[in-house]
């Protein structure tokens, strides 16, 4: 493989790493705030995409506001997700919790169903315009979306954290919910606010890879895989750390693709099983995950 072939599949690693950041980002978050894993987060993540194809199709919404809008609802959901279903058991054990995002997860994926149909749905490209040339490779625009609209994220999830009360709060909460709690902070605002932002980091992936990949009812739990591999990799309870999962983990699938591919034809039916490989070894090699959490720091 020449050196513009292995940049190509580096290029798609960052791009699919950036929507597993995105979707690691949505775990840790609501973790942080709940010890609890949301494995509602890859139907948020199919949200956006199928209600960007909604707003988009069916209101006439222009793409600029159509994307929006998508992402906005989708937080709405997520919002709503806690005070129905999370909030009245705030008490129970969190393996109940997460029996319950998974029942939430089914639920929204059959209603999607039922309200948009179970053929595949895609939306048009955010900008017109061939692919940028780079040493040999092709990045496509959309890529470059993804791309800048992670590091928006990343960026705004960084003001949010350093420079806010809401921020300083989630910090607390994210260092000892019951202390916090004692200390005044609301922690059932923090948790309501953590899975509206989980939400919408899930919607901003989806929406943003829709026009590349297509989007269907059933996409939520196979991406949500991906993600949770991400979070667990970076140590989860560690935003930074679920960025730099996603990232690693978008890199490792690609790259072993691209050495596969060398040797197996067909290889890249086994993304699946090596972001499954990764999380299996991370847990059994270094569950804390490859980047340890930060310090703990009174917030």
């Amino acid at each position: 493989m020449d050196a513009a072939g292995l940049l190509q599949f580096v290029i798609a690693g960052l791009k699919n790493g950036s929507i597993y950041a995105l979707l690691a980002l949505g775990f840790t978050i609501v973790y942080a705030a709940t010890n609890v894993i949301n494995f509602a987060q890859g139907e948020f993540y199919m949200l956006g995409g199928m209600l960007g194809v909604f707003f988009f199709r069916a209101f006439g919404l222009p793409l600029p506001l159509a994307v929006p809008a998508a992402v906005l609802a989708t937080a709405c959901i997520g919002v709503a997700v806690d005070l129905l279903f999370i909030r009245p058991r705030k008490d129970a054990e969190p393996m109940s919790l997460i029996i319950i995002t998974i029942g939430v997860s089914m639920l929204l994926s059959s209603l999607v169903r039922h309200l948009f149909g179970s053929n595949e749905l895609q939306l048009p490209f955010f900008s017109e315009g061939g692919s940028v040339a780079l040493a040999g490779a092709a990045i496509e625009r959309q890529t470059l979306w993804i791309w800048g609209l992670t590091l928006a994220a990343v960026l705004a999830l960084t003001l949010l954290y350093g420079r806010t009360r809401l921020g300083l709060a989630m910090r607390a909460c994210m260092q000892n919910r019951e202390a916090a709690r004692l200390m005044g902070i609301d922690t059932a605002w923090v948790v309501m606010v953590s899975f509206g932002l989980a939400a919408l980091l899930g919607a901003l992936a989806g929406v943003a890879v829709t026009p590349l990949t297509q989007t269907r009812f059933d996409i939520g739990t196979g991406v949500a895989i991906k993600g949770f591999a991400a979070a667990v990799l970076g140590g989860l309870g560690n935003p930074l750390g679920a960025v730099a999962g996603g990232l690693v983990l978008g890199l490792v699938e690609s790259l072993s693709i691209a050495v596969l591919s060398s040797v197996v034809q067909g290889s890249s039916v086994y993304k699946d099983v090596i972001a499954i490989a990764v999380l299996l070894i991370v847990l059994f090699v270094r569950p804390q995950g490859l980047f340890r959490r930060a310090s703990r720091e009174k917030a």
